[in-house]
């Protein structure tokens, strides 16, 4: 009946994965995460991906020049260098997979933005260091989490 009652509140598209969600994750689960997340719990979640990002990119060799550099609206989580690369680190954090990868939220609009945000950088800091543009897809669950990092998640692409 509980089930029902909550289907009924969803679109019909949704109505098997909101049923399914339901059955593999509870009820309780389903009503907190059809909440909307205020904006502050989402730059937590975010601010925890990327302190998880910077750790793993430290433990790995990697140098952090800057984290969270702004040009305009324009952001990169991490610039990080290793190995005479200067590496574009795009961090993207989720709680479940369960609606996607959260790597699958790197739009070729959010690569327009870092492509060319890179560009304001590298003109600012006079470098001419060859680019690559990494991913880290987060998944954070309490007490666990997942990283991967995904290298060359792209090349830069010409747009007007």
């Amino acid at each position: 009946m509980v089930v029902i009652g909550l289907i009924l509140n969803c679109s019909t598209s949704n109505i098997l994965r909101t049923a399914n969600y339901i059955l593999n994750y509870g009820k309780a689960n389903y009503a907190q995460s059809a909440k909307t997340k205020s904006m502050a719990e989402h730059n937590i979640l975010g601010k925890k991906g990327e302190d998880l990002a910077a750790g793993f990119l430290l433990k790995n060799g990697y140098d952090i020049l800057e984290r969270n550099w702004r040009t305009g609206r324009d952001e990169i989580d991490i610039i990080a260098r290793k190995d005479k690369l200067l590496i574009i680190v795009e961090v993207k954090t989720r709680s479940t997979d369960y609606f996607g990868e959260p790597e699958e939220a790197v739009t070729k609009k959010k690569q327009m933005f870092l492509v060319r945000a890179t560009d304001k950088y590298v003109n600012e800091k006079e470098i001419d260091d060859l680019i690559r543009y990494d991913i880290i897809s987060i998944i954070l669950k309490p007490g666990s989490h997942t990283i991967n990092h995904i290298e060359d998640a792209f090349y830069p692409t010409v747009y007007e």
